[in-house]
């Protein structure tokens, strides 16, 4: 892709009416348009880097065992009705012109409940687990904080179906080291949480947070062993003993990215899911449901990977690796290094604009924050060289462009 050819442009200023610093970069560097409160569109370089994640999101839960499917946005208010939750707060409600009810999904145990009925019967069929990455709506009273909390957003949420709590502990503990390692590679430091069970179940459930000023949580963590509490359930002060290790608690303002929740029976007894066992008894099935926002971990990331001069993305969720800079009389040379990187296979966006300025261009660079940045100009040719930066390092080094593909396949 050539930045003189894409759709979006960059912002020097930040949005006048935004606090949070992935909002002010995400829409200064075209990723993001906020169409209302809480309410965004995700511009080409925005949705490859959702895209990225989602990816990673896929890969992890392939790995546990889980299905991807797609359920309906739409949900008829008779779903709500069976598990009494049709009249939450965050819950959108409408009418067609047929006096049909319905409510936006916000979330979809109720919906794949019943689609279980159909395909669950036997223990045989169980265990079983799928997964979704969807659009939710949530009439967020308190919609802020960019694109970490909307009204419209993306969703993972995974379903388990299993014949007993034995079952449902295992995958449980399986789901947790999945994101984890999703978590991980997204570049973030998460503690596991506990924490309320909310609208979802009465039992206390676990959170994955990221420390930020960003967050609208506040959780007491312990360093040494990474055991953490949300304060709206913790008896635990700042300072205090760590109740897991002894070690000294600390606290902070954190960003939830994940939740997982055991849902037990709730939903089963509510829809008549139940299962016939080896002695052909009937029991209700054991549901688990577990959930990560890839839009709001997009916004969590940016708020934890950023400097003064914008966004810092971790290569594995990048938009692009590669961010290729001509200057002065060098694109015709550029050119061709570009055109050669593409047939190698390399994610790389050229900076081809020749009304901009060499400063411009390495502030749109910097704020973009792609991974590697490689500059062409009339300097570097003369040695028969192209410079490179990495966008989290200061150091800049010179390379033989003849030596070029195996420096990149390790940058």
């Amino acid at each position: 892709m050539k930045l003189s050819k894409f759709f979006t442009k960059t912002e020097r200023e930040a949005p006048k009416d935004e606090i949070s610093v992935n909002a002010q970069l995400l829409e200064r560097g075209g990723f993001v348009y906020k169409n209302n409160s809480g309410i965004y569109t995700y511009l080409p370089l925005g949705w490859r880097v959702l895209g990225k994640i989602n990816k990673i999101i896929r890969e992890e839960m392939d790995a546990i065992g889980g299905q991807e499917l797609f359920m309906p946005a739409l949900v008829n208010k008779r779903y709500w009705d069976a598990s009494d939750r049709w009249d939450v707060a965050v819950a959108y409600r409408l009418k067609d012109e047929f006096g049909h009810e319905f409510a936006l999904g916000w979330t979809h145990e109720e919906v794949i409940t019943e689609i279980a009925k159909r395909y669950i019967q036997s223990y045989k069929d169980l265990p079983v687990s799928v997964y979704q990455i969807q659009t939710k709506f949530r009439n967020e009273p308190r919609a802020k904080s960019g694109v970490i909390r909307g009204r419209e957003f993306l969703m993972k949420d995974l379903y388990s179906f299993h014949a007993d709590e034995e079952g449902l502990n295992d995958f449980y503990e399986k789901v947790i080291e999945g994101y984890r390692r999703i978590f991980e590679r997204c570049g973030l430091k998460t503690y596991l949480t506990e924490a309320s069970g909310g609208a979802f179940t009465k039992e206390y459930t676990h959170e994955f947070q990221v420390l930020s000023e960003a967050g609208e949580d506040t959780i007491f963590y312990c360093e040494s062993c990474d055991y953490a509490q949300n304060k709206e359930i913790s008896k635990l002060v700042k300072g205090g003993k760590c109740p897991k290790c002894g070690n000294m608690t600390n606290s902070g303002k954190a960003v939830e990215v994940g939740n997982v929740f055991k849902l037990g029976t709730r939903f089963s007894e509510a829809f008549n899911l139940y299962f016939v066992d080896e002695k052909e008894q009937g029991h209700p099935i054991v549901m688990g449901s577990y959930g990560i926002g890839p839009s709001r971990l997009m916004g969590a990331i940016a708020e934890v990977h950023h400097d003064e001069n914008g966004l810092i993305w971790p290569e594995s969720i990048a938009p692009y690796k590669f961010i290729l800079i001509a200057l002065e009389h060098s694109y015709e040379k550029a050119e061709k290094i570009y055109q050669k990187l593409l047939e190698s296979g390399m994610e790389v966006l050229y900076d081809d604009r020749e009304e901009k300025t060499a400063g411009e261009k390495f502030a749109d660079a910097d704020l973009l924050g792609i991974p590697v940045r490689l500059v062409i100009s009339e300097r570097t040719l003369k040695s028969k060289s192209i410079e490179i930066k990495k966008r989290d390092k200061n150091t800049k080094e010179l390379v033989k462009i003849k030596d070029i593909d195996s420096i990149l396949t390790e940058a």
